[in-house]
């Protein structure tokens, strides 16, 4: 697979699990309003496209072929937790950008660096240590 092809599956996977993550979180507020009804869906949501991108780039990123319930387990924990380690790239560059400029388009343009160097991390990351035998081309 070449690089830019790669680059925008990855990206067009980011997109996927994002929409998803959205369009869960409102059919969860649907429910309701509050607080808890807030925290539900963001919780419901994050899941959805977490495992949503877990399954897009584990077979269509580093077509890993890999079954089992125990390998699966193992490989979408590390998975969760390469996201937690770059979503703190993330929020750290929004919050950066919203404490040096306290403006808006600061805040988004931070959050969208910050997504952009979190997603480069993350894939990195999942190729060391999640999915280490990836060929990064299919069979």
């Amino acid at each position: 697979m070449t690089t830019a092809r790669l680059v925008i599956l990855y990206a067009f996977f980011a997109v996927i699990a994002t929409l998803a993550n959205l369009g869960v979180q409102r059919v969860v507020l649907l429910g309701g309003k509050g607080g808890l009804w807030l925290m539900a869906a963001i919780a419901t949501g994050t899941l959805a496209g977490l495992v949503i991108k877990y399954i897009l780039d584990k077979r269509w990123i580093f077509f890993d072929q890999s079954t089992g319930v125990a390998v699966h387990g193992r490989k979408f924990s590390l998975y969760t937790a390469m996201g937690l380690v770059t979503t703190a790239i993330f929020w750290g560059a929004e919050a950066t950008a919203w404490a040096i400029w306290q403006t808006d388009l600061a805040r988004e343009i931070g959050a969208v660096l910050g997504l952009s160097v979190g997603y480069v991390v993350k894939f990195k990351l999942d190729r060391k240590f999640v999915f280490p035998d990836a060929r990064m081309k299919p069979a």
